[in-house]
């Protein structure tokens, strides 16, 4: 071997490309970006901002947190249905000013004033929805133009109680409480901000509704075709997100007491650029609850430090709308090439110098070209697709899977006639009939399965223990491919890949990576443990006659080996047969007491 093959050969082995891909597929990635946006503003401006880290301008934003969250929350929440609300800032704006007005001037308890609050705010929600959501109108259009609507309300109405909001306060001590109080540290109604976090957080990521909510914001049609009420779902989506908005407009009214004239205004700028820049997509269908409290947080720091440096308010509007549109440009950029790019890194061959195969001319033995086959019949020809296994029972029955996941069962004598045991579903592959005559079956992108001859379908398993450094989950399996039965009930199965599924499998080849490992299913204690991995695609394997071992093909490395999984030998790994001339395939005992592969 040369220096320069030598070179190549650990370049391949050192430098792990394929972890790059690997990382990519993380659904976490898409948080790291807004996360790590946010780390260098933190450290960034950290230094130059006067009081940055101290904590009384922490529970400073701490407050605002608690009322701007509201709002960025609410608007996810309609992003992820495919919506946008501009109308959010307006609401805002009559939010506070119904707050204000019942409990400054009208005298209200800090309840009454609460429901009237989110009455108002769940009123501007159903208007946004029922327009959006029944009428069918364009969601940005509409809400701009609601957002003329509401603020031209707000002006209306707020020079004529202006006067009794700044001469008036609540006598409601708990809606002071509620505006200024903390609870340890922390402010009580970032307290209750939190709470809400959390809550729309297990209702987008663990419920029904949740996941209609992305259903409809990923694929609006689909979501209809598949019986979710589409316009329920948007028309529902705006009246949280106004709901939302109203409560943060009553938080902000416990804690300044008072309002001017242009409260709320530009607000929809600042929640849009931290819902888009904490990385909720604009096309719908995409975001977390973690993702829009980053952009709310990364908005607010950048807000408080333009303050704190005295740079003026349209400078400071002029780089948010400037991060606005970076963080679209990124949005849609990102969409529309991720998975481009996941596909160009993603397979990532390994270095495999095949030897010199092992002669096949007519003086090579057993490898040297023969015609047995020659007069062989054929079953079940225009008839099955995507046969792998072949395997009789004792009554001559012959069993074989197709790739619509059915499990037929072939008649004898002659094999014409022919009935579906069972249908699995997936990819039926390998196949092998225990003690009990049962029939256990590697399924491709499903598991390990059991079918009984009255045609009864049992999963046996479909997880794994997860290798501790594997960036992806390998614990699912996605190729179970080929098994044996040990004399004790064991059953032992190959899983060929654990980076592609079925239909990717040629990936695999290209990589001719070790992806693939033996499986060990113990049927007393139902536990499922790997117990040999790094393997170049396992494909057949099949007990030896020694009881103590048992031999598997490895499809990309051209070889037989040996696993010992029990004896002296126990867990050791021997190459057989080395430097096949082709890519071994299933392998199963014949009645001579040698191994035979196709």
């Amino acid at each position: 071997m040369s220096f320069s093959t030598d070179i190549v050969r650990w370049r391949y082995k050192l430098l792990p490309d394929h972890v790059i891909g690997e990382v990519l597929t993380k659904k976490w990635v898409d948080s790291a970006i807004p996360f790590l946006a946010l780390a260098l503003l933190v450290f960034g401006l950290g230094p130059f901002v006067p009081h940055f880290f101290e904590w009384t301008t922490l529970g400073n934003l701490a407050r605002q947190f608690a009322e701007f969250g509201l709002i960025v929350l609410g608007l996810t929440i309609v992003m992820m249905s495919g919506g946008i609300d501009l109308s959010v800032g307006s609401v805002f704006a009559l939010s506070v000013l119904m707050s204000l007005i019942g409990m400054n001037v009208e005298g209200w308890s800090a309840g009454t004033g609460l429901i009237a609050t989110l009455a108002v705010g769940a009123s501007c929600g159903a208007l946004n929805g029922l327009l959006v959501g029944y009428v069918r109108m364009r969601a940005f259009l509409t809400t701009l133009v609601t957002l003329i609507i509401f603020r031209s309300l707000f002006e209306i109405v707020f020079p004529e109680f202006s006067t009794a909001i700044v001469t008036n306060m609540s006598d409601s001590a708990a809606f002071e409480y509620l505006g200024t109080a903390n609870i340890g540290l922390a402010p009580v109604s970032f307290l209750i901000t939190a709470a809400i976090a959390i809550g729309v957080h297990v209702v987008l990521s663990r419920t029904r509704y949740g996941w209609h909510l992305l259903a409809v914001g990923g694929a609006r049609r689909s979501a209809y075709n598949a019986g979710i009420n589409v316009r329920w779902t948007i028309f529902s989506a705006y009246v949280c997100c106004s709901t939302l908005v109203a409560l943060s407009g009553f938080l902000f009214a416990s804690r300044i007491g008072s309002a001017a004239s242009d409260v709320g205004a530009g607000l929809e700028l600042q929640a849009l650029t931290a819902t888009v820049l904490g990385g909720i997509s604009l096309g719908g269908g995409r975001g977390t609850v973690s993702k829009a409290i980053m952009g709310a947080v990364f908005v607010l720091l950048l807000s408080n430090s333009f303050l704190a440096l005295a740079i003026s308010g349209p400078g400071a509007d002029l780089v948010l709308g400037l991060i606005l549109v970076a963080a679209v440009f990124l949005d849609v950029r990102w969409v529309k090439n991720r998975h481009k790019l996941l596909r160009s890194v993603y397979i990532s061959p390994a270095y495999a110098r095949m030897p010199d195969p092992i002669p096949t001319d007519l003086g090579a033995g057993a490898m040297a070209p023969n015609d047995r086959l020659r007069d062989v019949g054929v079953i079940g020809l225009g008839i099955l697709e995507g046969a792998e296994d072949v395997i009789f029972d004792r009554h001559d029955n012959l069993y074989t899977g197709s790739r619509h996941g059915d499990i037929a069962r072939w008649l004898p004598p002659d094999y014409q006639r022919w009935e579906v045991l069972a249908h699995i579903g997936g990819s039926p592959l390998g196949m092998a009939l225990d003690r009990q005559g049962h029939l256990n079956i590697c399924v491709a992108g499903m598991g390990l399965y059991q079918v009984e001859m009255n045609g009864t379908v049992r999963r046996l398993t479909a997880e794994t223990n997860r290798s501790l450094l594997s960036i992806i989950d390998d614990s699912n399996m996605k190729l179970a491919d080929d098994l044996d039965i040990a004399p004790d009930g064991t059953i032992y199965f190959s899983e060929a890949t654990t980076r592609f599924e079925m239909h990717d499998w040629y990936s695999d080849a290209l990589e001719s990576r070790g992806n693939g490992r033996i499986i060990r299913y113990d049927p007393k204690t139902r536990r499922t443990r790997t117990v040999l991995k790094n393997l170049v695609f396992p494909n057949g394997i099949c007990m030896s006659y020694d009881n103590e071992s048992l031999l598997f093909a490895e499809s990309w490395a051209c070889r037989i080996s040996r696993y010992y999984f029990d004896g002296p030998k126990k867990g050791e790994v021997e190459v057989v047969i080395p430097n096949l001339p082709g890519y071994p395939d299933n392998i199963n005992r014949a009645s001579d007491g040698c191994s035979g592969w196709p």
